[in-house]
């Protein structure tokens, strides 16, 4: 039977932090010194985003737990294995069917010990939960500013109406984008602006359309409803008795 390994897993999400990078290997090393461990892998994904399952170092490391080539998976801290409470313990639940444990430096967290376990469900729950609240307020800062009238992002340099009136011209996009100095892309992105408005116009306008033609027929509902109760009114009342004038008797 082939001896287990332990496996090192790090991880940062952009190329730029390859400083991060550095200090997670280097802890993990340190812990491997710490407790005697020589026969290790190091496993790093560079500049992916922890909310993707599916990344090419983990990949390879998780295939080795399959393959029961791991008997230990340590991590610098929860959030670099996974940024999910159900990607966190379907990678716990792997490890569990294989008999792999699971350390986390920073949560000082061991899945061999029962408090471990616990710990662990109840930290990840916890981050998870941090996580969903950090998205949520960007997104109402940013809804707060664009109600405001605030500009998102960068400043549109590109004119607008001189692109658009060269496009309804029937020019290409290379023409527009010599004519008025900008780049494929933005008029690119003015085209795909403009179809947009013109989408939203028109379905105003079917809108008003509908509308309208609901207060026709319910105009027309009044009146053939006037109208019937006017002809029962008249069905329905007795007959108009003629009064024979008297004649003087000769």
């Amino acid at each position: 039977m082939n001896k287990r390994k332990v496996c090192l897993y790090a991880r940062v999400s952009t190329d730029q932090q390859s400083t991060g990078l550095e200090a997670q290997v280097r802890a993990l090393k340190e812990y491997c010194t710490r407790n005697e461990i020589n026969d290790y892998e190091i496993f790093a994904d560079e500049g992916i985003s922890g909310t993707k399952s599916s990344r090419p170092a983990l990949d390879r490391m998780m295939t080795a737990v399959k393959n029961n080539e791991a008997s230990t998976v340590v991590v610098y801290s929860f959030s670099r294995f996974a940024r999910s409470v159900t990607h966190m313990l379907s990678g716990l639940e792997v490890m569990k069917t294989h008999d792999t444990s699971f350390v986390s430096l920073t949560e000082k967290v061991d899945t061999q010990s029962p408090i471990g376990k616990a710990m662990f469900v109840i930290i990840s729950a916890i981050a998870q939960l941090e996580r969903d609240l950090i998205s949520e307020r960007v997104k109402n800062g940013l809804a707060n500013a664009k109600a405001k009238g605030k500009l998102i992002g960068r400043k549109r340099l590109r004119d607008s109406d001189l692109i658009r009136k060269l496009l309804k011209a029937g020019m290409t996009f290379r023409q527009v984008a010599q004519i008025a100095r900008c780049s494929h892309g933005s008029v690119w992105a003015e085209k795909k602006l403009m179809l947009e408005e013109e989408k939203q116009k028109l379905k105003k306008h079917e809108e008003e359309i509908a509308k309208q033609k609901e207060i026709e027929e319910q105009e027309a509902a009044r009146i053939s409803k006037f109208v019937n109760l006017n002809e029962n009114k008249v069905l329905n009342s007795p007959p108009v008795q003629m009064i024979t004038p008297l004649t003087n008797a000769a």
